[in-house]
């Protein structure tokens, strides 16, 4: 009984411990879009101060042409954490399917224990009669 407990506990921890790396990996995203999205501001703001708006001209502003590769690092690294993000989740849901399973054999074998205590205290109060008798 023991054993079970801190099996199912265990699983408790392991689902935890999954759905924070889940809640890690879209705080991730979403940080790195926003970062994105702030470079793409700024990459703007460059080009129409410079008047300027094709990367492969001669006059193109550097921080701009620096701005678009940090962007799109970042970017890149979005499109990664999203394939993370996926296998996360499954492992999240494989980690959840395994509490169930342990939870439901938990209940099953806790129902058996019920129907089974008043079967055994009527043998025992039966042996008991018998041995007064």
């Amino acid at each position: 009984m023991k054993s079970r407990d801190t099996l199912i506990r265990l699983k408790r921890f392991q689902v935890d411990e999954k759905r924070r790396r889940v809640a890690q990996i879209e705080m991730m995203i979403a940080e790195f879009d926003r970062m994105a999205a702030d470079l793409d501001r700024e990459i703007a703001v460059e080009e129409q101060k410079a008047g300027i708006t094709d990367p492969n001209h001669f006059a193109y502003p550097t921080y701009a042409r620096a701005a678009a590769q940090r962007r799109d690092n970042l970017r890149m690294s979005a499109q990664n954490l999203h394939a993370q993000l996926d296998d996360a989740k499954a492992e999240l849901g494989e980690a959840f399917e395994e509490l169930k399973r342990a939870e439901s054999l938990e209940d099953r074998e806790r129902t058996s224990e019920r129907t089974l205590d008043p079967a055994i205290s009527q043998m025992g109060q039966a042996r008991a009669m018998r041995a007064t008798a």
